[in-house]
């Protein structure tokens, strides 16, 4: 039952593929579902990031930048920064589960947990839409890139507009809401190896040239698990596998969807209408990476659909994965204030929502 739990949205998209298997009966064209290269990067850069996660790396990263800062605004817009511009590196729930840790830290050790509940909404905002410019940042974005054969530099100018004004609404909220009251960091020693981080920092770079299409993936799906065997075999535990069996689920979904000739003469009616409003909506009911996988299946629109899946990933608790992560560390170290928080949380996601779709749908 705590398997269950703790992954349900893996459960719930292998519930979902075996049921449209009674309708469509597995045969051949089952393996064109997949989009192996989507699931190859994707392993490459979770395992790259579970490395450099154990060294501390992006924790000693995001201490210093911290230590800079001389009152609670500042910190608290440091934190959001980093969790923003982490989630274009190393994808939005990676950068949730390295981030929300110092959040609770720096909060915690500087007696201002009365800005917890805001700082790890504004860091899972931060999370959902930072991730939005880069085609690795979000899973959605990883697929959809892939499976269209988006040119990078498309990419980002489909993104950009979108991407500016989340930060301007990000800055605005924290000025707005957070008082410049001062406060310092505790002492703490530290020290990373040196020889690992080089090392660890090379393989992610090996892994985002795949992304870029550089390099062809099959090589770093030998090179990478083979370092790391030798170097960190704990990284290659500790991939998200339940995410990458959620992306294989869904593919067996949405394959099956689109060969069911009633649901592909209604999503696809649905999408002429406006790709941007119906995929942004479809997140607030089954999140954004089954969205993406779905939708795809039934519009060439691709800039709509990418610009949907991102603005979608806002909204609802369920709307993306990455949010629930947030939610589950929020009440680890507040239990008992889940309502309070799912009140916050819903009032600013649902207010970034509105505005993003208003400003995607009357000026892009």
């Amino acid at each position: 039952m705590k398997i269950i739990k703790k992954n349900l949205v893996m459960f719930i998209a292998l519930a979902a593929a075996i049921i449209t298997a009674f309708f469509v009966p597995p045969d051949k064209d089952y393996i064109s579902y997949f989009d192996f290269k989507t699931l190859t990067c994707l392993f490459c850069v979770l395992a790259v990031v579970c490395a450099l996660k154990n060294i501390k790396f992006f924790y000693m990263l995001a201490r210093k930048v911290v230590e800079l800062s001389k009152n609670t605004r500042l910190s608290v817009l440091v934190l959001v920064y980093i969790t923003f511009i982490g989630s274009m590196l190393i994808a939005n729930d990676m950068a949730l589960l390295t981030f929300l840790p110092l959040g609770f830290i720096v909060l915690d050790s500087t007696d201002n947990r009365k800005y917890m509940a805001f700082t790890f909404i504004m860091q899972n905002i931060a999370a959902n839409l930072g991730g939005m410019l880069t085609p690795f940042g979000n899973p959605q974005n990883l697929y959809l890139y892939t499976a269209f054969n988006i040119p990078t530099g498309e990419f980002v100018l489909i993104m950009l507009p979108l991407f500016l004004l989340s930060v301007g609404l990000i800055t605005l909220c924290c000025f707005v809401f957070v008082k410049p009251e001062p406060m310092r960091l505790s002492d703490e020693a530290f020290s990373i190896d040196k020889r690992k981080m080089i090392l660890y920092l090379a393989l992610f770079a090996l892994a985002i040239a795949i992304v870029f299409r550089g390099i062809p993936y099959w090589i770093g799906l030998i090179i990478i698990p083979i370092v790391l065997i030798f170097a960190d075999r704990k990284a290659l535990k500790d991939v998200d596998y339940p995410l990458l069996l959620t992306f294989v689920f869904f593919f067996i979904f949405a394959g099956n969807m689109s060969r069911i000739d009633a649901v592909s003469t209604f999503l696809s009616g649905l999408l002429s209408k406006n790709t941007l409003i119906v995929s942004a909506l479809s997140c607030q009911c089954i999140s954004n990476v089954p969205s993406a996988i779905l939708l795809s299946r039934f519009t060439q629109d691709y800039s709509h659909l990418l610009m949907g899946v991102n603005i979608g990933g806002t909204g609802t608790i369920i709307a993306s994965l990455a949010s629930l992560i947030t939610f589950r560390e929020y009440v680890s170290h507040n239990p008992g204030k889940a309502g309070a928080y799912l009140g916050k949380f819903s009032a600013f996601n649902f207010a970034f929502l509105g505005i993003l779709l208003l400003f995607a749908e009357l000026v892009l």
